[in-house]
């Protein structure tokens, strides 16, 4: 049986010290709860697999949060991130990150370490480029990129065989990469 504390829209402001306590916790979800802060103490919660700290005004996320063994769900969405740490490619067994509606003007090149990853959102950002790492994100399925500042992606976008589904509406980037086209059919949202 998997271990959940679900405490979404609780009101809460800040999280309990006794939280930390909780080893024996698979998912934690915080969302909607007017967070800014997450404690590095989080690392101590070593059978996490799923984490949704949605819908907060968390503004950055502690390092000691990619120490976790996060291997299915992490939610960062909808919070006040204007960049994320470096250490996020220790995240290599994740397969699902969402970073939509933040501030992020850019991806931290350590993002092509996350070599589990099979969708990656960051749809309402601030992305002007993504790193040419993404590139080794070789079972990525699907990039959501709508509402960004993107004018191109990198070639190394074209090197994504299972990539199955890219959404760039609402950004100024236009499908200038035929060859990724011409060998992953029309799964461009544009």
């Amino acid at each position: 049986m998997t271990a959940t504390l679900n405490l979404w829209k609780q009101n809460l402001g800040a999280l309990p010290e006794s939280l930390w306590q909780r080893t024996e916790l698979h998912v934690l979800i915080l969302a909607d709860n007017a967070l800014t802060r997450i404690s590095p103490q989080i690392a101590r919660l070593r059978q996490l697999h799923t984490l949704d700290p949605g819908h907060n005004e968390l503004a950055s996320i502690p390092d000691e949060l990619t120490e976790l063994p996060l291997t299915k769900y992490l939610y960062l969405h909808d919070n006040q991130l204007k960049e994320l740490p470096r250490s996020l490619g220790r995240l290599t067994a994740l397969r699902y990150l969402n970073l939509g509606g933040n501030h992020l003007i850019s991806l931290p090149n350590t993002i092509g370490k996350m070599i589990g990853l099979v969708e990656l959102r960051a749809e309402h950002n601030r992305l002007t480029a993504l790193p040419e790492s993404i590139g080794r994100l070789h079972q990525l399925r699907e990039l959501w990129l709508r509402g960004n500042a993107l004018t191109r992606l990198p070639e190394s976008v074209c090197d994504l065989a299972e990539l199955r589904h890219v959404d760039l509406r609402e950004t100024p980037c236009r499908t200038s990469q035929r060859r990724w086209q011409d060998s992953h059919g029309s799964a461009i949202s544009t």
